[in-house]
């Protein structure tokens, strides 16, 4: 395990409040603890993230569906979940405290106590009948859902890894009780595979023991990091058994089986659970990202992200803004790649080109494209290049207008 170093975790946390990943939630009130609010930047890395899982876990695959159940279910579901006699956290009183939030649905006398959703699997197992009935989908096969959780942590704590509000990346992948080890070797290589695409450097796994395990899970990995407070679990991966939709047949007296046409057989199935959190998966990569360096001669600091989850996909700058020439044609080209992209590319024009690149390096824009009189054809052997400058590297090359998209796709 590597050395506990707070100095980087307050440099991120710095970072991301003033470049407009994250800030603190209400902070105008003076803050509410577990609760953070994503700004600009941040909104846009955690949708690339999202692309990325979406793409791996969903849609590259024949075998999966996807699904945004509701936040608020019937009660009677986390009782059948085992999550409202057992999802308890221990007080310093020695008493057990629900980490449930409760609301009510309804008015008056005819309001019923539920609560606001603490995982998203739930509302996976109680649509898999739905998802059988429509879509006759044949073993094994998975649903994906992201979506918002929500724990009345008693110390919610470490920025955005321990949360009161979070988001999950899940998938409930339905098996054959016989291929259970082949299916959760497949999704443990999957995982490994996910956290080199986002730019995680090293995870590690642990294999949860008994007695350690949740109650529905016959096997447990924790993918853990090293965060700077310790190595602290990332992602998890269980195979719940049957134990969820044999639960919800009991509880509602609906079948939730499955039969099999080619066999002839009907059976409940055993389900493989990939789960991801969103946050704490934004907060690993941060902190694998965050980088300081010198380049130039002059320090700086940059964030080495990947380039398909970087907020900014490249920046935009005509080399001097009081130039109409110049910002003109630096607009037709932004405009130009924004339309190729579908994507957010960047406009600055203010303070020199050296800022610029800054200012750019420290959200993660993989790459700066300057208009200059060159481009113009000051020199008729540049007319129509621009410079594209590096984030890693700081190098820079001239590269035509018409082969811009290629060069930083």
């Amino acid at each position: 395990m590597k050395d506990k170093n707070p100095e980087l975790m307050e440099k991120v946390i710095s970072l991301a409040k003033g470049r407009g990943f994250i800030y603190p939630g209400s902070l105008v009130y003076g803050g509410l603890a577990g609760s953070f609010d994503y700004g600009p930047m941040g909104v846009l890395l955690k949708e690339n993230l999202k692309k990325v899982w979406l793409q791996m876990f969903r849609d590259e695959r024949d075998d999966m569906y996807g699904l945004d159940a509701a936040i608020i279910m019937n009660p009677k579901v986390w009782e059948a979940s085992g999550h409202v006699a057992g999802f308890a956290d221990p007080l310093e009183s020695g008493e057990k405290f629900n980490v449930m939030f409760q609301t009510s649905v309804g008015a008056g006398e005819s309001a019923v106590t539920s609560y606001l959703r603490p995982e998203t699997a739930q509302g996976i197992f109680v649509n898999f009948k739905n998802i059988i009935d429509s879509h006759h989908p044949k073993l094994p096969f998975g649903i994906a859902q992201i979506g918002k959780a929500f724990r009345n942590e008693i110390s919610p704590r470490d920025f955005i890894f321990r949360q009161r509000e979070f988001e999950q990346m899940e998938v409930e992948y339905f098996i054959r009780e016989k291929d259970w080890e082949k299916s959760f070797e497949e999704w443990r290589n999957k995982m490994k595979d996910f956290a080199k695409a986002v730019g995680i450097e090293e995870v590690y796994e642990l294999e949860v023991g008994d007695g350690d395990r949740a109650h529905y899970s016959k096997r447990t990995i924790d993918f853990e990091f090293d965060y700077p407070f310790g190595r602290k679990e990332l992602w998890g991966l269980a195979y719940r058994t049957d134990f969820d939709l044999s639960a919800h047949s009991a509880s509602s007296t609906v079948d939730l089986s499955y039969f099999d046409e080619e066999t002839g057989e009907r059976f409940v199935p055993h389900v493989i659970e990939p789960s991801l959190g969103v946050d704490r998966t934004i907060l690993a990569i941060l902190l694998s990202a965050y980088r300081e360096d010198d380049l130039g001669g002059e320090s700086r600091m940059y964030l080495k992200l990947p380039k398909e989850i970087a907020p900014l996909k490249a920046a935009v700058f005509p080399l001097l803004k009081n130039k109409p020439e110049l910002v003109k044609k630096a607009k037709e080209i932004r405009a130009k790649l924004q339309k190729e992209f579908n994507q957010w590319i960047a406009w600055d024009d203010n303070g020199n080109i050296g800022k610029r690149y800054r200012r750019q390096d420290e959200i993660g824009t993989p790459y700066c494209i300057t208009i200059d009189f060159d481009t113009l054809g000051e020199n008729p052997e540049l007319l129509d290049t621009v410079t594209v400058r590096d984030r890693d590297t700081g190098e820079q090359k001239r590269v035509k207008i018409e082969d811009l998209k290629e060069a930083i796709k």
